[in-house]
């Protein structure tokens, strides 16, 4: 599958790209809004950047406990469920005079809950396309992600400037009830992907399964750690230029949508492992120069060159489920999707913290060299694996020559190569 035509074609992908675009839409909105609503009232760049992104670092615990779910519950039902829940949630968030201590308990179970809608929405995905069509819908649904990004951010900037950061909360609720029609009426009910009942044993052992197989582990490290910490950086938007920090948001989520574009549409398969690392670098030192605290349309620049480097991620997703069993696909890709989501909130943390003690500028420097050596950090390793493969195979090679022949050795001295490609050996990048 490799036109767009062909995809939208294919039944029920269209109602779960729909479903997929509100939710995205009402979750910019709402952290827009929540984040202007805290660093109001607290002056607090690390308080704002929790109230954007604090939900994330809650993934964890639904990541340990609930995520085997993702796999066992009906997706209709779930995705329509889950999308009321945080309906009802941003609803809350409005109420005035909420204490801050219930808008974050009220951000931490947000974050416990999503973090089996990963699950949920990408395991459907993989169920509802054929092998060969996941990149290309997985990129569809990111250049969506990107698109409701810019329109959600634009909009919800001027929702705050016009109407209020409260009013502007009640519309998110109100995109969030919406994705829940959408996904009770235009999804067809289907049966759980794996039998038994969501248990935390369940999803621990299968979580123990994924982390169990070092090629997997590089691609998760890959997929969390590098993003995660230029997300950091962009929590910091609105500290760093309060009247502007839509804009920011917007023309960094131009730049994801143009990295997906070319990365799930254009670029050939031989290329996708070796570009990966150049990505994740492209997505990291851009937000070196923010140590100059350039001026804005610089700013703007650099965040839409910098995000183009998001698409990495797309090639790590492919390559994590040439990894994955079928029948763990669910649960695998919501282990992703929340352990990407923690990360951030961690992130996000960290750069809070840092801008708090220094400045917004200087934390964005920090965070984007730390992600500059975690990148230059896995490549290695998976070198160092992949060496380590090939040594392997040459010495039984040469053991094997003198028993059994020439021909046998250089049979014995290929096999072992084709074993570390399959079980994916070499580097993450």
């Amino acid at each position: 599958m490799r036109t767009y035509r062909e995809l939208f074609r294919t039944p029920q992908f269209g109602p779960l790209f729909a479903t997929s675009a509100v939710q995205v839409a009402g979750s910019t909105m709402s952290g827009l809004a929540l984040g202007t609503l805290v660093y109001a009232a607290t002056d607090s760049p690390l308080l704002a950047a929790l109230s954007m992104f604090g939900s994330s670092l809650a993934q964890v615990l639904g990541a340990t406990v609930l995520m085997s779910a993702a796999d066992r519950l009906p997706p209709r039902a779930a995705t329509t469920g889950l999308a009321l829940a945080f309906g009802l949630a941003t609803a809350v968030l409005a109420v005035p005079g909420l204490p801050l201590p219930v808008v974050f308990a009220i951000i931490l179970a947000e974050g416990v809950v999503a973090a089996v809608g990963g699950g949920v929405r990408y395991g459907l995905l993989n169920e509802v396309l054929p092998k060969d069509g996941y990149l290309l819908g997985r990129s569809v649904l990111n250049m969506c992600s990107g698109l409701m990004q810019i329109g959600g951010f634009a909009l919800g900037g001027l929702l705050v400037a016009t109407l209020s950061a409260r009013g502007t909360l009640l519309v998110a609720a109100g995109l969030y009830l919406t994705g829940a029609v959408v996904a009770r009426f235009g999804l067809v009910r289907r049966p759980p992907r794996a039998a038994g009942r969501p248990s935390a044993a369940e999803t621990w052992r299968i979580n123990a399964v994924l982390w169990s197989s070092g090629p997997r582990r590089r691609v998760y490290l890959a997929l969390w750690v590098p993003n995660g910490l230029i997300v950091g950086c962009e929590s910091l938007f609105v500290p760093y230029s309060p009247e502007h920090a839509g804009l920011l948001f917007g023309f960094a989520a131009l730049g994801m949508l143009i990295g997906d574009t070319v990365a799930g549409r254009f670029v050939a398969r031989h290329w996708r492992g070796r570009l990966a690392t150049p990505l994740q670098l492209l997505l990291a030192v851009p937000y070196l120069l923010f140590a100059a605290r350039p001026a804005l349309p610089l700013a703007y620049a650099l965040a839409v060159l910098a995000s183009v480097g998001f698409s990495a991620s797309l090639l790590y997703q492919e390559r994590l489920m040439a990894l994955t069993p079928d029948e763990y696909t669910g649960q695998a890709l919501g282990l992703h999707s929340s352990g990407m989501l923690t990360m951030q909130g961690v992130a996000a943390t960290l750069a809070g913290a840092i801008a708090q003690r220094t400045s917004p500028a200087a934390a964005m420097t920090v965070m984007a060299a730390a992600s500059v050596a975690v990148t230059l950090a896995l490549t290695a390793a998976g070198r160092r694996a992949a060496g380590a493969v090939g040594a392997a195979g040459a010495t039984e090679a040469v053991d094997s020559l003198a028993p059994h022949g020439t021909s046998e050795a250089v049979d014995s001295l290929a096999a072992p190569r084709a074993s570390g490609a399959e079980d994916g050996a070499g580097p993450v990048g």
